[in-house]
């Protein structure tokens, strides 16, 4: 009788029964797949939602069934949602905070409480309604915006039940001691607040077991991340050493109506210079919101949602933006109060960037430079901070399968086949280019760099090498114009 094993369960060499032997091998890729480089985290406050959970939104819809309407506040996370949407951007996680004074809306039926489940204002807009059916009672709850849900029992205990059970429900019953009999009734809820301004130390939260605020977005796939409207420079190093350590491209802020000399000083004495933040000018932008109106709104959503959109090696400079109707320099007419090279070239070299019109492409409001804001110039280009992120992620995320395989030549083989790849894939779709006719990258995995010494330890190496296409940043044209010049064309003369 023959038997049937997995491949790897059975040890060949040991065989003593004459008999067929089928094993089962699983089929092996060597593909390494790519990390999403699109995600934009949000950490902001709303009217609704629940408190320090990252949420996945796709969109506005998304965004409002969520964590409901947009509301006009500098740290409101809808609005950089939005701001973001009109950027292209697609996927974002989004990260509620409050200041812990924020109460939940509720209403009372007849003795039993109704309660939403989320704090905040929006609250203030659930209707419950208790109406009569044939085999009992409804309880139907709804919203304009968190949409609308329908309960059925036969008594308040029954109700309570099966709002309990659902997961997305908007709001809790509550039975008193005595629970009273089921009547037709409705209650608008009221008394939900979304509290105070959170502080610099809430929106970047707590890395504990329950992470909240920023921390909250570790390990959520965010390629770019922001924490709306806080300017705070205290708050600079610590987004640093998050977006350096999660791979997350941290676009931060100063305070509106800024000048260039208190930026510099603010920044220099804020020990910010790390390539895994990006820091942007205090010249505050007028976005024309379709609820608010004209309002002034941060810049980062705006930078954020324009590289979020963009693949991994471009650059925001010279990307036009969309939405943005003024600046607090140019303010809301298009003048002509525009930056001067002078007060360009000493922010971009003190690593802080700025949206602005014109840009060098012609009369529209694009960022101007495209850097973070690292001090060092192989590493202050916005391309390299979220190339090598996207690279490093995607290693991360696919390369741990040979860990707790045999070390061998085929091991080797195998580690080297799927890095270059993966490493082939990038050039094939421009991510990586080629100059010069020479590849951009190389991978040793081999025993000249895995001697006996280490792989009898258990170390297996690859060294990866990856040279990133350059951004042209400064454009140089010669022009040599005269009745003498002498021009020479390989195509002969005009016929």
């Amino acid at each position: 009788m023959s038997l049937v094993y997995q491949a790897g369960t059975l040890n060949t060499t040991a065989l003593t029964v004459p008999n067929l032997y089928v094993q089962i091998a699983q089929p092996q890729t060597l593909a390494l797949s790519g990390a999403s480089s699109s995600v934009l985290g949000i950490v902001g406050t709303a009217g609704w939602g629940p408190v320090g959970m990252p949420l996945p939104i796709g969109g506005m819809s998304d965004y409002i069934a969520a964590f409901g309407a947009k509301q006009n506040k500098t740290t409101d996370a809808g609005l950089a949602v939005n701001i973001a949407v009109m950027q292209e951007a697609s996927t974002f996680v989004v990260v509620r905070v409050t200041d812990g004074t924020d109460v939940a809306a509720s209403g009372a039926l007849d003795g039993v409480t109704i309660q939403a489940v989320c704090t905040g204002s929006a609250g203030n807009g659930i209707v419950a309604a208790v109406t009569a059916t044939g085999s009992g009672y409804a309880l139907a709850v709804t919203h304009a915006e968190l949409g609308s849900r329908t309960y059925a029992g036969a008594e308040w205990s029954g109700i309570a039940a099966a709002v309990a059970q659902d997961l997305s429900a908007l709001v809790k019953v509550v039975l008193p001691e005595t629970v009273p009999a089921v009547a037709a009734a409705s209650v608008m809820l009221s008394g939900g607040t979304d509290g105070g301004v959170p502080t610099t130390a809430q929106f970047l939260g707590q890395d504990s077991t329950v992470r909240t605020g920023m921390y909250a977005l570790r390990g959520q796939g965010c390629a770019v991340g922001l924490l709306h409207g806080v300017s705070d420079s205290t708050s600079y190093t610590a987004q640093a050493a998050f977006g350096t350590s999660e791979g997350v491209y941290m676009i931060a802020v100063g305070p509106a109506a800024d000048t260039v000399t208190n930026a510099i000083a603010v920044k220099a004495s804020s020990g910010l210079d790390a390539a895994s933040v990006k820091l942007m000018f205090g010249d505050w932008l007028w976005w024309n919101d379709d609820s608010n109106g004209v309002i002034l709104v941060s810049p980062q959503a705006f930078a954020g949602g324009r590289l979020a959109a963009l693949s991994p090696e471009q650059s925001s400079l010279n990307k036009a933006l969309s939405g943005v109707v003024g600046s607090q320099k140019a303010g809301l007419t298009g003048s002509s109060a525009t930056y001067s090279t002078a007060e360009l070239s000493v922010l971009f070299t003190a690593g802080i960037d700025v949206i602005c019109n014109p840009a060098p492409g012609g009369s529209y409001w694009a960022v101007r430079c495209g850097h973070n804001s690292s001090s060092k110039s192989t590493m202050n280009g916005d391309n390299y901070t979220r190339l090598t992120n996207y690279i490093a992620s995607s290693l991360a995320g696919g390369m741990g399968g040979y860990v707790g395989e045999v070390i061998n030549d085929t091991l080797f083989s195998d580690i080297r086949s799927t890095l270059l790849g993966f490493l082939s894939s990038l050039l094939s779709q421009g991510i990586l280019g080629v100059q010069n006719g020479e590849l951009p990258y190389s991978v040793i995995c081999d025993s000249s760099n895995n001697p006996q010494s280490r792989t009898a330890l258990g170390y297996v190496q690859a060294d990866v090498a990856v040279r990133y296409q350059g951004i042209n940043e400064k454009f140089i044209v010669n022009l040599q114009g005269g009745a003498s010049v002498t021009v020479s064309s390989a195509s002969g003369s005009v016929g």
